[in-house]
């Protein structure tokens, strides 16, 4: 079963940068997704970045020209930079690996890397 672990957070400043990396262990299948969500405090979860593995990405749309996601199949690693951060990025950021065939749905959650930007 593949598992996402998350590194690369921290506490930055304002206007600063950060790049959240996601270490995928297992037999990795594709087609796959790859994800990066959040929750900042007393909110819902909400959807950050997704890749899939041909290359194709999504952004949530307050994230378009700050935050870029990529992976490198090769090191089973999925990145996310994060550019021009702001306080209301403080949050907990969670990757997801998602795989779905007919049939099959292959999900798992890394446990979380925090993020904390300050003013």
């Amino acid at each position: 079963q593949v598992q996402p672990v998350e590194s690369g957070g921290g506490l930055v400043q304002f206007g600063g940068s950060l790049r959240l990396s996601c270490q995928l262990s297992g037999r990795i299948y594709t087609p796959n997704v790859v994800g990066w969500y959040r929750r900042a405090p007393g909110k819902q979860r909400e959807m950050v970045a997704t890749i899939s593995s041909g290359g194709t990405t999504n952004y949530a749309e307050s994230m378009k020209g700050r935050f870029t996601i990529s992976r490198d199949n090769a090191k089973n690693t999925v990145y996310l930079q994060m550019n021009s951060l702001k306080p209301e990025d403080t949050a907990v950021y969670y990757c997801n690996f998602d795989r779905r065939t007919r049939g099959t749905i292959e999900e798992a959650w890394g446990e979380g890397t925090q993020v904390i930007v300050s003013s």
